[in-house]
């Protein structure tokens, strides 16, 4: 209870802290997926194309993995409430300028800033959610819930956001974030006393050189992920360039880092075998999380769902998600091998996506993808957060904030990295089977004949005339072609992925020494990013 007085006041009930440190950090995971909650509303309200909106996630989140290890100085330094009003407080003004502006450049800026405050906030979120769990396995239950959360924030901000991207301009998704913030801030302004949840800490000698390196380094790789299949990669100036200053920045960065007192990342964690595995099972998941977006796609482009009902579907997603990182939790405190539990995840993302290779059809019942959808969202839930205690775990205690924080760039990387595979799968495959599909096509054959009649006559019983549909007839053949090089391509993309899993899993099984690893995070911290 000692704590417990120090940092709320005294007769403030177990429960409604609880639920206070919830409501303040739903909006704050919900910010990372906001800006693409629904891209053709977001590329419409701005006036940009969808790489625009694409970029705009991943320069929040390289201004949250960049300032991660500078903002734990932060943190030490001011009293945890004041901090908190502050980060708030910026918070929602640069989430009011997103929600006034319509230049792309401008959402750009904001969008960094938000990345940048998020990490604060994310920061305080977790110590107390660490501090309100008092048993043995406190951390361990506190990861789980916040990597659920982690794990949920594009599903559940595109479900919540949907009604309102239906009936309003895109814009108003961040009024609608403001007014979110405000009950949980409200009630922690309120309930909490001044305290400093860590050791305070003078503020000096931060390294705003490394961080001033580090951020243009991911902004870059961002923008040549993003915009590398647009313009033709290396056939393009300004991503050569890109590429040119990534490597650049990336030797002074690893140079600086070598030679620093207090580096933004020890590189001594990359001496651990132990953490390169574990960076490697967080690459591998992250590409085969993001292969989820190519099902989504699918509802809205074959299926022909609304965004309400694609994310309304995605809720079973939700309770895989959940189902899994409760049973991920337990597995863990209850010291079951680390082999079984990434086997038992790996192998539920398999089933996944050898299932949805089957499922790919133009026509279909929703009610058969829930199963699919919940062995997903499980698969991912009982990964993540055991993967994430490996890695942490795998390296000396004193430098364990740095494979926290090497950790953060992993998922940046590869989650920019799926984006990028995606852009050019889609681009590539679905050019190739749209040739191949159009090239079998026979302006004398007999079934071509047929089918376009067929769509004349759907055309014509909706009250056009003969000759309008006959024109418009061709036109809906075509996009029966495109839905069908769609598919291939899906189809292709999610072998792939299923090929990927399989070496996963071999890798797992061939590496026993895994087990050896003790999940020890009592007194490590997880880098305060979102995603």
């Amino acid at each position: 209870m000692g704590q417990s007085k120090q940092t709320f006041r005294s007769w403030v009930p177990e429960w409604l802290i609880r639920l206070t440190i919830l409501l303040v950090l739903f909006p704050t995971v919900m910010l990372f997926a906001l800006s693409t909650a629904n891209v053709s509303a977001a590329t419409g309200f701005y006036g940009a194309e969808p790489s625009d909106i694409q970029f705009s996630m991943l320069v929040y989140y390289a201004a949250l993995v960049a300032f991660t290890p500078l903002e734990k100085r932060f943190f030490s330094r001011i009293a945890t409430k004041e901090y908190f009003l502050i980060c708030l407080v910026l918070q929602v003004m640069v989430t009011y300028c997103c929600y006034h502006t319509r230049e792309v450049s401008v959402l750009f800026i904001c969008r960094f800033l938000q990345g940048i405050l998020n990490c604060g906030v994310t920061s305080i979120c977790l110590t107390l959610l660490f501090s309100r769990l008092k048993s043995e396995h406190a951390r361990e239950t506190g990861y789980a819930i916040f990597y659920g959360m982690v794990l949920c924030s594009g599903s559940l901000t595109s479900l919540v956001t949907a009604p309102l991207v239906d009936d309003y301009e895109y814009n108003a998704l961040y009024k609608m974030i403001i007014y979110t913030f405000i009950p949980g801030a409200v009630l922690l302004l309120l309930l909490m006393n001044r305290v400093h949840l860590v050791r305070k800490t003078p503020l000096y000698q931060l390294d705003w050189t490394s961080f001033v390196i580090y951020a243009p380094m991911l902004i870059l790789m961002g923008y040549v992920m993003i915009y590398g299949q647009q313009y033709y990669w290396l056939q393009d100036s300004r991503i050569v360039w890109s590429i040119a200053g990534i490597i650049f920045l990336a030797a002074v960065f690893v140079v600086r880092q070598l030679y620093s007192k207090r580096p933004f990342i020890n590189m001594e964690v990359f001496k651990s075998r132990g953490f390169l595995f574990g960076i490697t099972l967080l690459a591998g998941l992250y590409l085969i999380r993001g292969s989820f977006n190519v099902t989504t796609s699918f509802f809205s482009t074959v299926l022909g769902m609304d965004p309400i009902h694609t994310y309304e579907l995605l809720g079973y997603n939700l309770v895989g998600i959940l189902i899994g990182a409760v049973v991920a939790a337990r597995l863990v405190i209850k010291k079951r091998p680390l082999q079984f539990i990434w086997l038992v995840g790996f192998f539920l993302l398999l089933v996944f996506h050898s299932s949805m290779y089957f499922l790919f059809t133009s026509e279909a019942d929703q009610s058969i993808f829930i199963l699919p959808l919940i062995i997903q969202g499980s698969g991912a839930g009982m990964l993540l957060t055991p993967i994430v205690l490996f890695i942490i775990s795998s390296v000396p205690e004193n430098i364990s904030i740095s494979a926290s924080t090497a950790g953060v760039f992993i998922r940046f990387t590869f989650f920019g990295m799926s984006s990028a595979l995606i852009n050019y799968g889609s681009l590539y495959f679905t050019k190739i089977h749209a040739m191949r599909l159009s090239d079998g096509i026979s302006k004398t054959d007999n079934g071509l004949a047929e089918r376009l009649h067929t769509y004349q006559s759907a055309l014509q019983s909706r009250g056009l005339m003969a000759d309008q549909a006959a024109k418009l007839a061709p036109g809906l053949l075509d996009k029966a072609i495109q839905k069908q090089a769609f598919l291939k391509y899906a189809m292709d993309y999610y072998e792939l992925i299923s090929i990927l899993i399989l070496v996963l899993m071999l890798l797992i099984v061939m590496t026993p020494y895994i087990n050896r690893t003790i999940i020890n995070v009592k007194s490590k911290q997880p880098a305060a990013a979102t995603l």
